[in-house]
């Protein structure tokens, strides 16, 4: 509390003579935005204090009008319904491919988008989630090119993908691939604090000022300078150092992965997958760690991993553990978690069934109404063996691999409900429910089909 006071909290001003205004900038805010963008090779840089939630919200919102359409992934960030809903557009989702043995959404193929493409001429653009949360890639470069041939734009959800363009060695960025628009979580995989990103765009499909004037909506009016100050932090210690700090995480991270797939039972997944269920390419920095083979479930090697030995991973799945691994990572921190999954394996000696879950792959439900006008019509709540034929007031997503197989306003069918009862007694969890036990499901009042 004594560094806060003395440091961090004395820098705490806010739009004041000399500062700048971020909504409005003429000055510092203005030049590190106009740096930012010549690093990461862009036309112009946003900062952002909201997330990357913002920067999606106003991107999409930038280049639609109430009713368009826009096609998104089924397995997007949730931001990306969002300004789906806020801007009261008509989504046509496209589903990507799933690796069965992994149990996880993967990449989308460009053949895929040219065919929603020619069944939906009139949509308005397409969103693609690169890299995701995996480590997994897109052919990102055919996509823009088949967006642009049939005059859309392309938006790509960057989250956990600011690092590419600074390296060679990794996959290709957003901006380098030809998008129009991305957003970035900078604090993800950069050295930026929690919640500070950037919006990058190269596009004279865009209208700057509306996408400025989203901007202005999507984020406070009384923005951190601290967080914008470590932004222009991050982007100077990328252009000064960057290529030599991911050359050390990439080696350490490849050396961590072959060590990992010695240890019997674990898989952890690399460049020997490209090719298959639509991945073009693997961030070689993301560690994703597959148990399943073991008999044990990635929320148990979560759990064990933090209690015993004292290293907290991004994430888990029933069957995957996620670890991010960055340029403030130093070679021990690899070689710890090797040890502590090698401790690990020692107990169960890959001798025990592999745990197996649902196949994902179900179709998309009818919809009944668009999401934006189940948001606002009366709902109730029913027991989850009633609800066949109704129609569904909330997200139903079961994780992993994180497509949903409900958003609201579709019909609630037998099928997607034996599905989520599979996942369910699986283990994996259900996001987007008010109960997560699922003994209860939020319907359209008086809704049936």
């Amino acid at each position: 509390m004594d560094f806060l006071d003395s440091h961090i909290l004395t820098l705490d001003t806010t739009e004041v003579p000399g500062i700048d205004n971020l909504h409005c900038p003429e000055g510092a805010v203005l030049e590190a935005q106009k740096l930012a963008a010549e690093a990461f090779g862009s036309e112009h840089c946003f900062f952002l204090v909201n997330g990357t939630t913002a920067g999606i919200y106003a991107m999409i919102l930038a280049v639609t009008s109430p009713g368009d359409k826009i096609i998104i992934p089924r397995n997007c960030h949730r931001s990306v319904y969002g300004a789906a809903i806020w801007g009261r557009l008509t989504p046509v989702y496209i589903d990507p491919e799933v690796d069965d043995d992994l149990g996880i959404a993967m990449g989308i193929r460009p053949e895929h988008i040219e065919y929603i493409l020619q069944k939906h001429p009139d949509a308005k653009a397409v969103v693609i989630t690169n890299p995701t949360y995996y480590g997994v890639c897109s052919d990102l470069e055919r996509i823009a090119e088949v967006v642009h041939r049939h005059g859309k734009v392309l938006l790509v959800d960057e989250a956990h993908g600011a690092h590419f363009g600074f390296n060679d060695r990794l996959p290709v960025s957003a901006m380098q691939a030809g998008a129009d628009v991305t957003a970035q979580s900078i604090h993800k995989t950069l050295a930026s604090m929690t919640q500070s990103s950037m919006l990058q765009v190269k596009s004279r499909q865009v209208d700057i000022g509306k996408l400025k004037f989203f901007l202005q909506l999507t984020q406070t009016t009384s923005p951190s300078h601290v967080l914008l100050a470590t932004l222009d932090i991050a982007r100077d210690l990328m252009e000064r150092e960057g290529k030599a700090l991911l050359d050390k995480a990439i080696d350490w991270s490849s050396q961590a992965r072959e060590a990992i797939n010695g240890i019997p039972g674990l898989y952890c997944l690399g460049h020997d997958r490209i090719g298959r269920s639509g991945i073009f390419d693997i961030d070689p920095t993301r560690l994703t760690v597959y148990f399943g083979a073991a008999g044990l479930t990635g929320s148990e090697a979560d759990q064990r991993l933090r209690d015993e030995f004292k290293i907290q991973v991004e994430m888990s799945d029933l069957y995957n553990i996620v670890a991010i691994t960055t340029i403030g990572d130093e070679e021990e921190d690899y070689r710890r978690f090797v040890r502590a999954l090698t401790d690990m394996a020692q107990d169960f000696g890959g001798t025990v069934p592999p745990v197996k879950g649902p196949k994902a792959g179900l179709p998309v439900p009818e919809s009944a109404c668009m999401p934006w006008e189940a948001v606002y019509l009366e709902k109730e709540c029913v027991p989850v063996e009633a609800c066949i034929g109704r129609i569904a007031g909330e997200m139903v997503i079961p994780y992993p691999p994180g497509i949903p197989v409900l958003m609201p306003g579709e019909v609630i069918t037998p099928e997607s409900m034996d599905y989520v009862k599979q996942c369910r007694a699986s283990g994996i969890k259900i996001n987007g429910t008010a109960d997560a036990t699922l003994q209860y499901m939020t319907v359209l009042k008086n809704s049936k089909i």
